[in-house]
């Protein structure tokens, strides 16, 4: 289990990672979302040991990290840290030989990485010569490739296409089942297909934290009511304890305040023939817009 303890950045005058605290349990995906100067990458250096903490702590499976223990870690940086003249093989050999595997292992993994992004047959190009997509492919690889025992990874899916996106949720779910999994992105829709748990950070602080069913939780109930034949829904305007939020003739979409779901159903009845009453669920992108305001 990886566990942010309280951790703060300063630089200066400016906190940029204010008391930032979440735990990656094995097993579970955590996304780690927020706006373009949050805090995320900051608070990923220091897990990662990258950059020193100005307060807190890192630990590990409950014990303070140690580098020892970093060195087991698989992590994508923001900036991307593989060799641009250096053939993809031999590189993917490289950085798992400097993990520790040996050198029939460290060849046979690098093979089998390159294989499921379908670049084996190009083994022997350099990074260079690769579109940015197949780069981040090989990023993801080089972060793979001896077996770590968490992962941390930067915006791992920025660039990629969404088969390239399928194929590295794959590829995550095969390698990382049982690890910790902390990733960080701007695409929620992802964060939403692909994660168990999420932390949002706003101005280097954690804002919301939980499952994404917890968070869901956080606002109103709402729902979606649909009459059958000519019914206008316009009549849910003036029914006490729901707030409209949509109207569309026969349809509407209502946030309950102070009525309940059973008795909403009881009056759409009474009003008329009725197609649909359904719960809503919120987007993680609405969330997310409501927390970080």
């Amino acid at each position: 289990m990886l566990e942010a303890r309280s951790l703060s950045r300063v630089y200066g005058s400016t906190t940029v990672v204010d008391d930032v605290s979440f735990t990656v349990t094995p097993g579970r995906v955590t996304g780690f979302v927020g706006a373009n100067g949050a805090g995320k990458t900051t608070t990923m250096r220091m897990l990662m040991g990258v950059l020193g903490t100005s307060g807190g702590e890192v630990l590990w499976n409950g014990a303070p990290i140690t580098a020892e223990a970093r060195r087991t870690f698989g992590y994508m940086p923001e900036e991307r840290g593989l060799y641009p003249r250096m053939k993809l093989h031999e590189q993917l050999v490289f950085f798992a030989r400097l993990h520790g595997l040996g050198a029939d292992d460290a060849a046979a993994r690098a093979t089998s990485l390159l294989g499921h992004f379908g670049l084996e047959e190009r083994r022997d190009d350099v990074l260079d010569d690769l579109s940015l997509g197949n780069q981040q492919r090989v990023q993801i690889a080089a972060a793979l490739v001896h077996r770590p025992s968490a992962l941390v990874l930067d915006e791992p899916f920025s660039g990629l296409d969404p088969t390239a996106v399928d194929s590295m949720i794959e590829l995550l779910r095969a390698e990382a089942g049982q690890l910790p999994l902390l990733f960080s992105s701007h695409q929620l829709d992802l964060v939403e297909r692909l994660c168990d748990d999420v932390v949002v950070l706003a101005r280097g602080r954690v804002v919301a934290s939980g499952t994404v069913e917890d968070l869901r939780a956080r606002g109103a109930d709402r729902y979606r009511v649909v009459h059958a034949g000519d019914v206008d829904a316009a009549w849910l305007r003036d029914l006490a304890g729901v707030v409209v939020d949509d109207l569309d003739g026969s349809s509407a979409v209502v946030s309950l305040d102070g009525l309940s779901a059973p008795d909403l159903v009881a009056a759409a009845v009474a009003r008329g023939p009725v197609q649909e009453v359904a719960r809503v669920r919120q987007p993680l992108s609405e969330i997310f817009r409501e927390v970080t305001r």
